[in-house]
């Protein structure tokens, strides 16, 4: 962990990290590198040293919600609004307002709820700008735009929603039911999800960087809507919390939850295509060298943090740090696999016959189904879609990310990435890519997790977009040049111009208006 560790703070320029490595019930390795403050050189420290978590906050919230489900105050099936004290709309927005069936925890849990996305509600700098839980899930709640659980589109608000859930369930603010029931049980002493940190915890906070234009420059507190991304910690805390998961719910010094509720956490509940590794309650899956690992992710604009779970083999790996991007705790864990479970190499995937017109449906460009709808934020979803060429052997060509992989058809829609080792987050590198319906009869592609992109129409493609943009301005600033030319020559034609300075622009004037009519 040293080496790999080092080569990617010194290549990517990453100030500080945590590690910690659970196995059979123990901590194996726990490491803090880097400064926690470059100013006056304080060094990283495991057991102390907090970072934020970004979205792996968002597994205490689920197990909030489940601990609240063992004690049958909550039901996952039941519609959210019995627990609501405003309410969330039943219809759809667009094809007609279309009544939808109620959404239930087991949808948010999925990340099937059917919301649109808003990103600029998510990162604030500052306290005051931060809404309270209670009003942050008024004030912001998106519109329904696809059925509940049909289409898995990843729903930070969604998580939010649970949070509150637990707040009106519990009668607790959700900082305080999650310091009663998971921390002081596990004994998590150097974690909060309170924004901003109690001045107790605060000294241990790490201090931020991104490196730009070849120094390093402090980042400011991110204050994020707490069940869905607003959690502080430490490796040797949430080394506490994989073990207590790990271990069917208990660590050595107390229980959260009961064995047969991790159990069904640990299940698949939803996938987009039985070929795909999907969601669990809360966890994301992925198969990587024939292991099955449950993982969850979470990035701020300043850090990234990464747990990973083997619960067939009792391994839990957590990773966070600040200044570079997701990718680096993708790529860590990658060599982790590699070192601890190395890859089994598997044949050439073979082509399934008739691939070639299948495959032609299928060429487009792909939008994802997580995004606004129906404001101006939708625009950015044209920056990060997914584009599908066809080969003269039928091969799908899949760019995204600007990186190019290609995919083999082993069965009627199903796509399998001829590049070996491939992650499902890496930059465009998807393991395994399947085509379905939406709910709409659009064309939808489907990833391991909870992403899926459907089919852009031709007049929503982004270089339609982009030309019924250009073009007006185009035409628009023509006719100001145009209008401000025939003026001019009506100056000329009336001898108003009579400075030879005057001459000279009526000369180049002349020549541009030739070029214009």
């Amino acid at each position: 962990m040293d080496k790999v560790l080092q080569e990617k703070m010194e290549k990517s320029h990453i100030p500080n990290a945590t590690v910690s490595v659970v196995s059979d019930g123990k901590v194996i390795f726990e490491k803090g590198y880097g400064h926690a403050n470059l100013e006056d050189q304080k060094m990283v420290d495991a057991e102390k040293t907090m970072f934020r978590m970004g979205s792996v906050s968002k597994l205490f919230t689920w197990t909030a919600v489940m601990q609240l489900v063992e004690q049958g105050s909550l039901d996952l099936k039941t519609d959210i609004n019995e627990y609501l004290d405003f309410e969330i709309p039943s219809k759809l927005k667009g094809g007609g307002l279309r009544e939808a069936e109620p959404i239930t925890l087991f949808h948010l849990m999925t990340h099937t709820p059917g919301f649109e996305d808003y990103a600029d509600s998510i990162f604030k700098l500052s306290a005051d700008q931060l809404l309270p839980l209670r009003e942050y899930v008024r004030e912001y709640m998106p519109a329904r735009v696809f059925p509940p659980g049909e289409v898995t589109a990843y729903s930070n608000y969604g998580t939010a929603l649970a949070g509150y859930i637990v707040e009106q369930v519990s009668g607790l603010p959700f900082p305080e039911y999650v310091e009663r029931n998971i921390y002081e049980p596990l004994e998590m002493k150097q974690s909060t999800f309170r924004q901003p940190l109690s001045e107790e915890l605060s000294s241990n906070m790490v201090q931020a960087y991104r490196f730009v234009d070849g120094e390093y420059r402090k980042g400011d507190f991110e204050f994020v809507p707490g069940p869905a991304g607003g959690m502080s910690s430490t490796a040797t805390d949430m080394a506490k919390f994989m073990i207590a998961y790990l271990q069917g719910g208990k660590n050595e010094n107390g229980r959260i939850l009961e064995e047969r509720t991790v159990q069904q956490m640990f299940k698949q509940q939803f996938t987009q295509h039985p070929e795909l590794d999907g969601m669990t309650l809360g966890f994301m899956e992925k198969t990587i060298n024939n292991e099955r690992v449950l993982f969850h992710g979470g990035s701020t604009t300043l850090f990234d943090t990464g747990v990973y779970l083997f619960p067939d083999k009792n391994v839990g790996l957590f990773i966070s740090y600040s200044g570079s991007n997701y990718l680096t705790h993708t790529d860590i864990f990658q060599t982790f696999m590699e070192q601890y479970f190395p890859s089994v190499h598997t044949a050439t995937p073979i082509q399934a016959e008739g691939a070639f017109n299948r495959s032609k449906e299928f060429a487009g460009e792909y939008h994802p189904n997580r995004k606004s709808f129906t404001t101006s934020e939708s625009l950015v979803s044209l920056t990060t879609g997914i584009m599908i060429e066809v080969n003269e052997n039928g091969d799908l060509l899949v760019t995204y990310a600007g990186v190019t992989n290609r995919f083999v058809e082993t069965g009627e829609g199903i796509y399998l990435n001829t590049r070996e080792g491939t992650t499902p987050d890496a930059y465009g590198e998807f393991r395994t890519i399947a085509f379905k319906e939406d709910p709409f009869g659009n064309i939808m592609l489907a990833v391991d997790g909870p992403m899926t992109y459907t089919k852009a129409p031709w007049y929503a493609t982004s270089g339609f977009t982009f030309l019924s943009i250009i073009v007006p301005v185009l035409l628009f600033a023509g006719s100001l040049i145009f209008w401000s030319v025939a003026s001019i020559v009506r100056r000329i034609k009336h001898k108003k111009i009579q400075h030879p300075k005057d001459a000279i622009i009526a000369r180049s004037v002349a020549i541009a208006f030739g070029l214009f009519t």
